[in-house]
């Protein structure tokens, strides 16, 4: 048997994967250099997550075609902790991060991240995207951005009206512009043309116009991957003793991780492959995110975007994406001053783009009309992240879906069958609680109590330790001194499982 018969047999499906590995390579480049830029490192460190993401966590067990590397919904709070703890604590919290993923992972923690809310994942998305697109309007007008969400979107008038009398201004709003009309046109173009994926065309058509054109606006600062890439020093972990690094960790694995195993359960939609196993990708999450840190990179996580253009792309097993990590360090180590022809607004509008998708218009109207508490929580967990920050924004949001959801578990319902002459029967149906005992009490006072009053319990999916003694309590002084005492049906069932609560 020849060495190509050998090849084939063992890796039957070697030309999809080569065919998708290039099609991701390609869509992950610009995006790994725009969001490292957006974040405010190094753009090769952005390529050094990507490169993580295809081989480390490439090769590792979990979802099979999912891709990983860095996203853009983690630019706002990396942007924050490069800010506040420095560029050589955000690889030590990094590798924090992908440790606790790890013992997450084998703790068997991964499947209960689908118990998050839908509405707060979506509305974290929602917060950073508009926190993202506030954040690179600044670059797309040559500006220097605020620090805070806030301040960034109250400051954009003023920074559209000063750019206005600018030529570097509107040369680099003109370059953002036309990189957002081709990504949005791209879909237009001829077949053989959209081959090319969309963020790279745009990309290389501002790269091309601002070469072209000579036009003054700011290119990508480039330094070489070995002298981006720098381990955190022993100084750096000290840093993680104090309560902000210690929260910085925590939300990115929070965060990083809900994200990839969301992207995981999104992505099994697309194929009829293997389904991720929850526990070993958020092990391979971790492993990454340690490898990250390690180097002194970003963060990564599992990225629809790419793991969409994969499987789209035909990949049929994890070689693809180990692969377009291969592609990536090829890039890196060979190709490094292409990067400093690309044009920061053009990167600008590729994340004004990817910002705009995470913004789930379409799903907030369709929630508002079916169910306004979960569009109420995906908004105020949104405007939340802008607001205050991205970990209080979260945590303000799993707040309120914990309290609409125990709201609605203690859902009760009183009716009342009065016939006249016949005693007046009441039927309690629902989940009683403490949370509604107050109603239930003032309910029931209002029933008549110079007459016999049936109190049926049978319709109770719950009834509650608090509940069961107010209920008695109530029965027994309800009815006047001449009047039969109130009478109360509660299962069997009920009574044994009430009685071994309260012994």
């Amino acid at each position: 048997m020849t060495s190509k018969h050998t090849l084939i047999s063992r890796f039957p499906h070697l030309r999809q994967d080569l065919a998708a590995s290039l099609v991701v390579f390609l869509v992950a480049l610009p995006l790994c250099v725009g969001v490292a830029v957006a974040s405010g490192v190094p753009a090769e460190l952005g390529l050094v997550t990507g490169i993580v993401g295809g081989i480390v966590t490439g090769l590792m067990r979990g979802s099979s075609l999912q891709v990983s590397g860095p996203a853009a919904g983690m630019t706002v709070l990396v942007f924050e902790a490069v800010k506040e703890f420095g560029l050589p604590v955000l690889g030590a919290i990094v590798l924090a991060a992908g440790l606790l993923q790890v013992a997450m992972g084998a703790l068997r923690l991964g499947r209960y991240f689908r118990a998050i809310s839908v509405s707060v994942v979506e509305g974290m998305l929602a917060g950073i995207g508009l926190v993202l697109i506030a954040g690179q309007l600044y670059p797309a007008l040559a500006a220097k951005a605020p620090d805070s969400g806030p301040g960034r979107i109250a400051g954009l008038p003023g920074a559209f009206v000063e750019a206005l009398g600018t030529g570097r201004a509107l040369a680099s709003l003109a370059v953002c512009a036309g990189t957002i009309a081709v990504l949005l046109l791209w879909r237009l173009a001829p077949a053989r043309l959209r081959a090319l994926p969309g963020p790279l065309a745009a990309v290389g058509l501002a790269t091309l116009a601002g070469f072209a054109l000579d036009l003054p606006v700011a290119t990508i600062e480039v330094r070489g991957l070995l002298g981006s890439v720098q381990p955190p020093p022993l100084s750096a972990f000290g840093e993680l003793a104090g309560v902000g690094a210690l929260g910085t960790v925590l939300a990115f694995t929070l965060i990083a991780s809900a994200e990839s195993l969301f992207s995981a359960a999104a992505v099994d939609r697309l194929h009829s492959g293997p389904r991720t196993a929850y526990d070993r990708e958020l092990l391979a999450q971790g492993a990454g995110n340690t490898v990250c840190g390690l180097l002194g990179a970003l963060p990564m996580t599992a990225v629809i975007v790419r793991s969409a253009a994969n499987v789209q792309a035909g990949a049929r097993t994890k070689a693809s994406r180990v692969l377009h990590g291969v592609w990536l360090l090829l890039f890196a180590a060979l190709l490094p001053g292409v990067l400093a022809w690309i044009p920061i607004p053009a990167l600008a509008g590729i994340l004004i783009h990817a910002g705009a998708k995470l913004v789930p218009v379409r799903t907030l109207a369709v929630l508002w009309r079916e169910n306004r508490g979960e569009a109420l929580i995906l908004t105020v967990t949104a405007v939340s992240i802008v607001a205050v920050s991205m970990f209080e924004g979260v945590l303000i949001g799993l707040a309120l879906a914990v309290v609409k959801t125990a709201w609605e578990a203690s859902h009760i319902r009183l009716e009342v069958v009065d016939k006249g002459a016949a005693p007046v029967e009441a039927y309690l149906m629902g989940n009683a609680t403490f949370l509604r005992l107050p109603r239930i009490l003032d309910s029931l006072d209002s029933l008549p109590r110079n007459r016999p009053v049936r109190l049926d319990l049978s319709g109770l999916h719950h009834l509650d330790h608090a509940c069961r003694t107010a209920l008695e309590s109530w029965a027994e002084r309800h009815s006047d001194a001449d009047t039969e005492p109130v009478r109360l049906t509660v299962p069997a069932a009920r009574t044994r499982s009430a009685r071994a609560t309260a012994a």
